[in-house]
């Protein structure tokens, strides 16, 4: 997703006198039929609002109560949003998304602790159930997921979209990542569009992935050219006129997993995590403790949290499974003060400053001075501070900022460690790039910042694995995952090698992903399905 634009919509008025004269393409457009006897009843299953025969293709509500075991049914029987399935970029789309197998069971297995509640908020706002798909498109359902833009969770808000939409963002917590806060952001986001754009979903899709201003003028220029100002007929880059028709293959995948060849993973369709009050910072081994997950559980359920422990100033909230909600609220009620969190005094040495202490004991400068009444930044050798450390070590914490990536692999015993000795000239940007790691996992692994210097002559650890060499690492993620779909937008000068060496893919990848052989010219503009990260051998 790029930065909002927020001009007003010069083109409004032309959507509405426009949005009833289709064109050639839309003649063809597939809606999905609701069908009762297709619809498997059990007693206790989740009670979902399925559309009624007459209902406008732009709700997703209606008044007959459905019951559904698994989510992608409940989801099949109510897509809603138009599908263009002879258009040759949904074409294009529907044969990459139909050979993905693998990728499908991992996005199932994503998803599975977030997708019912998305489906409930939908359905709460009466918005369309292809929209709990469009996490696919974004990022896989990966929760860690950044792009090189900088976006960020399963809904990918870039740091200004998400500031819009009130999702904060500090060293402790990154809203973005937040699946309550935001998937509710995002919804307001998508019904901003929605309504822009005279309830035209694509349009609203298009300006969800290029911003509102970009799509609203290409809306004018389609009308001043004579066109009917539709999606098909917009003059957008190559990611956005792809990106509206992945969620239609998307969506059709899903609705007709058996006609493309694709077995969906059953997602029980019913609540997986509560939402438990904590009242004030909790270091997350207290939680992993009283509630019986592992720490990776609670990143997962959790991951706008960067650190070992909740932001010291809110949102006083976790994500908690549901079996483990009711004895954590009653834990938390007896937990003493003390046990919340851990806290150790600090003689400051000659050279600290907050920023290296901060550093040091994984916290920032503002908790520092708030907890101990400091008014500026200046302290003073042999006094001390009262810090809030960690309960386990820093590596326990699997899915933290800190721990993110590589580090965890000496744990799982798949990864491999190594000592690289600092030369004369060096700088971590060179060293990450030789390695393929980034400048944050070396800040991470040895305890650096933006302000420590090198010294010809020291140690550095520096973590890999056997599929290291053929990644591109994207700093910030979760470990790596095999497949990653990117859209790349050929450039002057662009050759398959220079792209694949770029991505950390093979030439024979990229001429299976996109249909090519040696013979095939690559033409600036064109654009290019990649799947980062797949190992070289899977060819």
């Amino acid at each position: 997703m790029r930065k909002v634009c927020l001009p007003v919509i010069i083109a409004a008025f032309f959507l509405g006198a426009c949005s009833n004269t289709p064109t050639q393409e839309q003649v063809d457009i597939t809606h999905i039929p609701h069908d009762k006897s297709t619809i498997k009843h059990t007693p206790g299953s989740t009670t979902a609002k399925k559309p009624s025969a007459n209902q406008s293709d732009d709700t997703a509500g209606g008044n007959d109560n459905v019951e559904y075991d698994d989510i992608w049914v409940r989801i099949q029987q109510n897509l809603t949003i138009p599908r263009n399935l002879t258009h040759p970029s949904t074409q294009s789309k529907l044969k990459f998304y139909s050979t993905k197998q693998q990728f499908m069971d991992r996005v199932a297995e994503r998803a599975r602790p977030y997708i019912y509640h998305i489906v409930e908020e939908l359905e709460k706002r009466n918005m369309p159930l292809d929209l709990a798909l469009l996490p696919i498109v974004e990022s896989a359902y990966q929760p860690f997921a950044r792009s090189p833009r900088r976006a960020s969770g399963i809904w990918q808000f870039i740091p200004g979209t998400g500031k819009h939409y009130g999702l904060k963002q500090n060293a402790w917590y990154d809203g973005r990542r937040d699946i309550v806060v935001a998937t509710d952001a995002a919804l307001n986001y998508l019904q901003k569009l929605h309504n822009d754009f005279d309830g035209d979903w694509l349009l609203a899709l298009a300006a969800y992935n290029a911003g509102e201003g970009n799509v609203g003028r290409a809306v004018t220029q389609s009308v001043g050219k004579g066109k009917n100002g539709d999606f098909w007929s917009l003059q957008l880059k190559n990611e956005t006129m792809g990106y509206v028709p992945s969620l239609m293959a998307v969506a059709e995948i899903i609705s007709n997993p058996q006609k493309y060849n694709i077995s969906l993973k059953p997602v029980p369709n019913r609540p997986y995590f509560e939402i438990v009050d904590t009242g004030s910072q909790i270091d997350l081994a207290t939680v992993s403790k009283l509630t019986g997950l592992s720490m990776e559980e609670i990143y997962i359920l959790n991951p706008g949290f960067n650190k070992w422990a909740t932001d010291p100033d809110g949102p006083h909230h976790l994500l908690v499974t549901v079996g483990t909600a009711a004895t954590f609220r009653q834990q938390l009620a007896t937990l003493p003060q003390h046990e919340r969190m851990q806290w150790q005094m600090v003689e400051i040495r000659n050279g600290d400053t907050l920023g290296s202490i901060a550093n040091r004991y994984r916290t920032d400068v503002n908790t520092i001075k708030e907890i101990n009444n400091l008014k500026t930044s200046h302290i003073r050798a042999g006094r001390t501070l009262l810090i809030p450390v960690s309960r386990q070590p820093l590596d326990q914490y699997t899915l933290s900022q800190d721990a993110r990536s590589f580090s965890n692999l000496a744990r799982s015993g798949d990864g491999q460690s190594f000592t690289y000795t600092i030369n004369r000239g060096d700088t971590l940007w060179d060293i990450g790039q030789s390695y393929r790691v980034t400048v944050e996992q070396l800040y991470a692994w040895n305890g650096l910042n933006k302000n420590s210097i090198l010294s010809p002559g020291k140690k550095l650890t520096l973590w890999t694995n056997k599929e290291a060499e053929v990644m591109p690492v994207v700093a910030h993620t979760a470990k790596p995952e095999k497949q990653q779909h990117i859209t790349y937008t050929v450039k002057q000068g662009d050759s398959l090698w220079r792209i694949a060496r770029r991505y950390g893919v093979s030439v024979d990848q990229l001429q299976k992903w996109n249909g090519l052989n040696k013979r095939s010219t690559l033409r600036p503009g064109q654009s290019l399905d990649i799947f980062a990260g797949t190992p070289l051998a899977d060819v």
